[in-house]
């Protein structure tokens, strides 16, 4: 990792890499569940590093529905307590990461009264049949059993019903074929990418003995010493860990295989989602999600992220996370989905801006429906051995909203092998631009005259800022100065070039990948120009020393990457050797 000029974790190693030598806990993977533990680790005194061969975030954890959810579905499984700690969970998150989770009302339309019933539960009796057309009084039970064990914490109302008449006055798009719609509330993440990179510099910032790396690779595990190698000529080195958690989501077992203990841990299924530009449904959602049944039973949804219709998710076996991209049998599958709720609506793929698809780091599993793999999390450890004398613990399965209970699970595992106690507890800890984040419209009137104040930035653009960062907004400022409109990217919705340059010197880049796919949302909001592409280019590689050459080829790679596994074609885009940065 790079020195940054203003670190976001106080603790990250100034001299570039991590340094040799002994070590609590290593870390191997930086997505949520990885990121999550070593913020609590970090909490408790215990040293720790953790590692990515990739960008923090980037796996699994960048390719979710987007949503922190107490998981309805999984009450006809009967996995009640997964439940009891989703609920939980999604209230702990609103209250903790208020900057990037917010309510979403959400709306089941129903088709029938009372199917499902039988079929439910044989479900919850174990049958490999998922449950098809769930009448209302199924899902009103539901609901009702949703809603009770949302109540710790509740910070959100509780679900009602309505009849086919009121739900269509309501949302006339929708087929005339229900009989009713259920209404509850769960919530959306905006920015998953960025609440990674916060837990891991919360983390850092919270001990000055760990270190993180992204983009470094384990080279090797012999007698107790892991070596690894950073990319791009970084140069390697080497620790000596008490212990080893594999945090790798779908790799576990690649990475269990060069810890010298093999393993046969995951049974990964593929979720994809779609984003389409179109206008007339986000207006009719009108900031509410549809979460619905698709004609095979599978469980699918739509509502409005940044402006635009994300539209997921499938749910197929699928065991190779590095070639994983959205195929064309998945979105005629979900455009096909949305067409029969919404009938009324033209969804083609024309409308397509983006796409990802992501392996979810399931359990093995015999199963012969994916949907029914269990979503809940485990944490076997294997134990040392003369060759290999420090025990793996493996996190597998889970799901993104209950990654702070797991973490705290795992730790209190570690801490007790390592014969320490827990110092402090993260439920009630915020996460990165959480902190002292403004609780309602007064206090954010207030937090935006005193920023505007000290940073001489209008409220406007300060109130832009705080949505997107939370209260990290007021270090960007300092480092942003007075805007003008030299300094704004045409086309990106807002972004300033001084802004690229703070995330290119203080976020731990690598890569103009990271900028505009995990830093910032300019790739994801199908709103990214060939233009805007060659200012972060541009301003990226004056921040990290990139050479013409390097910054050339970072462009050709987003390009390359943006069409060929997101499905995005760059807007306005030129003639390809227009669109490269030069040597001024």
């Amino acid at each position: 990792m790079k020195p940054p000029a203003e670190p976001l974790g106080g603790a990250a190693r100034r001299d570039g890499a991590p340094t040799d030598g002994d070590i609590d806990v290593v870390i191997l993977g930086a997505g949520i569940n990885g990121a999550g533990l070593f913020r609590d680790l970090c909490a408790q005194g215990v040293s720790c590093c953790i590692v990515d061969k990739a960008d923090f975030g980037s796996g699994t954890s960048a390719a979710p529905s987007r949503l922190i959810h107490g998981g309805l579905k999984y009450l006809e499984t009967g996995e009640f307590g997964l439940v009891a700690q989703s609920t939980l969970e999604r209230n702990l998150l609103l209250k903790n990461a208020p900057h990037y989770v917010s309510p979403l009302p959400t709306v089941i339309p129903i088709f029938s009264w009372g199917k499902g019933m039988w079929a439910a539960l044989r479900t919850l009796l174990g049958s490999t049949s998922a449950p098809r057309s769930r009448g209302a009084i199924l899902i009103k039970i539901g609901l009702m059993i949703y809603d009770f064990y949302g109540s710790r914490h509740r910070v959100m109302p509780r679900h009602r019903l309505v009849g086919r008449g009121e739900a269509l006055r309501d949302m006339p798009a929708l087929t005339g074929s229900i009989v009713a719609t259920g209404t509850y509330y769960d919530a959306k993440i905006s920015h998953p990418e960025r609440l990674v990179l916060e837990l891991v510099a919360d983390g850092l910032e919270a001990n000055a003995g760990s270190m993180a790396a992204n983009y470094t690779s384990l080279v090797s595990s012999s007698n107790g010493v892991l070596r690894f190698r950073r990319d791009n000529g970084g140069g390697e080195f080497s620790l000596r860990p008490k212990l080893v958690v594999n945090a790798a989501g779908p790799w576990i077992d690649h990475v269990n295989a060069a810890l010298g203990a093999p393993s046969k841990m995951i049974g990964g299924t593929k979720g994809s989602h779609i984003l389409l530009e179109h206008d007339a449904l986000v207006r009719s959602l009108a900031g509410r999600m549809l979460y619905f049944e698709a004609d095979d039973g599978r469980i699918c949804l739509v509502y409005d992220y940044l402006g635009k219709a994300l539209v997921g998710s499938t749910d197929l076996a699928a065991d190779n996370p590095d070639t994983v991209r959205c195929e064309p049998e998945e979105i005629d599958y979900l455009l096909e989905s949305v067409r029969a709720l919404l009938p009324g609506m033209r969804f083609e793929r024309d409308q397509i801006v983006y796409a990802y698809s992501g392996i979810r780091p399931l359990p093995s599993s015999n199963a012969s429906i994916p949907g029914l793999i269990s979503r809940d999390h485990s944490a076997p450890v294997t134990e040392p051995e003369p060759s290999r004398p420090f025990p793996i613990v493996s996190l597998i399965g889970g799901k993104w909203t209950t990654f702070r209970g797991f973490a705290e699970e795992v730790a209190d595992t570690v801490l007790d092998r390592l014969g320490r106690g827990r110092k402090a507890s993260t439920r009630s800890m915020p996460i990165g631009g959480g902190k002292d984040f403004p609780a309602d419209a007064a206090a954010r009137a207030n937090w935006l005259a005193d920023a505007a104040s000290a940073s001489g930035i209008d409220e406007d653009h300060l109130d832009q800022l705080l949505s997107r960062y939370g209260t990290t907004a007021s270090r960007i400022a300092r480092h942003h100065g007075t805007p003008n409109n030299e300094d704004r990217l045409p086309d990106s919705n807002g972004y300033s070039l001084s802004e690229i340059d703070y995330i290119a010197r203080n976020e731990f880049v690598e890569h103009l990948a990271d900028i505009v796919m995990r830093r910032t949302t300019l790739a994801i909001s199908g709103s990214l120009t060939a233009s805007d592409l060659r200012q972060v280019a541009r301003v990226a590689g004056q921040a990290l020393g990139w050479s013409a050459q390097r910054t050339n080829a970072e462009v050709d790679a987003v390009v390359a990457q943006l069409n060929g596994t997101n499905l995005m074609r760059l807007q306005a885009e030129p003639q390809a050797g227009d669109i490269r940065a030069r040597e001024a």
